[in-house]
């Protein structure tokens, strides 16, 4: 078994903890500024994972292009609403993107809180040793992922 630095631990016990502790989130997941999959919560199997993390990654790029076109600045986040679920992305200082996916049920301030806390709190770590070693740690399908502590 491998063992996880404190660091890449500690991010991937914060995805989960977060999916835990807020009501309403199912999945976490942060995907890189090249649109790869870093980390996910545990509720996700690693198909999902990438599927989910190529459609964060598009629609990250569909809002900052808006942003550029509309000259308004950089994005710090977005919200889909859907019948069911919402949708939530978080720009990150390294240009990477967290993601909350959400019942239509969820308090959609206190989700957009609880990730500007965890994006403060974990923003600084996310060097790209930090991403490498996260992303070479993700579960290949069928597989548990690796514990974490």
């Amino acid at each position: 078994m491998t063992t996880l630095s404190p660091e890449a631990a500690n991010y991937a016990w914060l995805l989960d903890n977060f999916v835990r502790t807020v009501p309403g989130a199912q999945y976490t997941l942060c995907v890189s500024a090249d649109g790869l999959l870093m980390a996910m919560s545990a509720e996700l199997d690693r198909t999902s994972g990438d599927q989910l993390a190529a459609i964060v990654s598009g629609m990250s790029s569909l809002t900052r292009g808006a942003a550029r076109q509309l000259q308004a600045g950089d994005v710090r986040q977005a919200i889909v609403e859907m019948d069911d679920l919402f949708v939530f992305l978080m720009s990150v200082s390294d240009g990477s993107v967290l993601s909350v996916v959400a019942d239509a049920t969820c308090d959609v301030g206190l989700v957009g809180y609880e990730m500007a806390m965890l994006v403060a709190r974990t923003e600084s770590i996310l060097t790209p040793q930090l991403v490498s070693e996260m992303r070479a740690l993700l579960p290949v399908d069928g597989a548990v992922r690796t514990p974490v502590g």
